[in-house]
C-alpha cells in the first residue's frame, strides 16, 4: 500500500494553499489544490443565521452602549474575515506596511468597525434581523437579510460569504446596497491622506474613530 506523506504546507501568502506530496520510494510529486466552492449555500445561510441570532441577542440585551460595542467587536471577529477586509480597505498601502503595522491596523480597524456599525445596529433595540434568502454567485455566497425596526421601515442587510480563508466567514456586508468594503476603503484612504500617508498616525486616529 502506498502512503502519501505531506512534505510542505504553503502559508496563506499562497492562496491556492497547495500541498507537495511524496509518493513512496518513487518520490513522485503530486499537487493537490484546495477544493473549490466547498462551502454550500445552506452552510453560508446557517453561518449568517447563527450570526444574526447572536446579533439579535446583543441588540436586545439591555446592556450599555460601550458594552454592546465590545460585544459587536467580538461578533465581528468571530464571523467576519477581518484580516482580508482590513487589508482590502487599506488598499495599496498594505503592501508597504510592516507586519507589525498590519497587526496594529487590523486590531484598530476591528474596533472602529464595531463602533461605527454597532451604532447603526444599536438603533434597532426592540427589533431584529432575519435571513430572507441565500444564493450562490461566482465564487462566493450571498445571504440577504432584513432588519426590522420598531416604528421604522425595514432595511436590507446583505452578507457575502466565502471559505477562501480556510473558514466560513463573511468578507463584505451591504446595508441598503452600500458595501462596507468599498465605503470603508474610501474612508480609510481619506484618513490616510489627511495624515499625508503616515500609517502609524492614521492607526491612532482609527483607534478613536467610529
Amino acid at each position: 500500500m502506498t502512503i502519501l506523506t505531506p512534505m510542505k504546507i504553503h502559508t496563506l501568502n499562497n492562496p491556492s494553499r497547495r500541498w507537495v506530496l511524496s509518493a513512496g520510494t518513487a518520490c513522485a510529486a503530486v499537487l493537490v489544490s484546495q477544493p473549490a466552492f466547498a462551502l454550500t449555500t445552506p452552510q453560508a445561510e446557517a453561518l449568517i443565521d447563527r450570526l444574526l441570532s447572536e446579533l439579535n441577542g446583543i441588540i436586545n440585551s439591555g446592556r450599555s452602549a460601550n458594552q454592546m460595542f465590545g460585544d459587536f467587536e467580538k461578533l465581528f471577529g468571530k464571523y467576519a474575515d477581518v484580516p482580508t477586509i482590513a487589508r482590502s480597505t487599506l488598499g495599496p498601502d498594505a503592501r508597504s506596511a510592516s507586519a507589525g503595522q498590519m497587526r496594529a491596523y487590523t486590531k484598530a480597524f476591528q474596533g472602529y468597525i464595531a463602533r461605527k456599525y454597532g451604532k447603526r445596529f444599536r438603533e434597532m433595540i426592540g427589533g431584529q434581523v432575519k435571513v430572507k434568502k441565500a444564493r450562490k454567485l461566482k465564487s462566493f455566497h450571498e445571504v440577504q437579510t432584513t432588519a426590522i425596526l420598531q416604528g421604522e421601515p425595514p432595511f436590507s442587510v446583505t452578507f457575502l460569504v466565502s471559505d477562501r480563508s480556510g473558514r466560513d466567514l463573511f468578507f463584505d456586508m451591504l446595508i441598503e446596497g452600500i458595501s462596507l468594503l468599498k465605503s470603508e476603503k474610501s474612508e480609510i484612504g481619506s484618513m490616510l491622506d489627511r495624515r499625508k500617508g503616515d500609517l502609524d498616525a492614521m492607526i491612532k486616529d482609527l483607534e478613536r474613530a467610529g
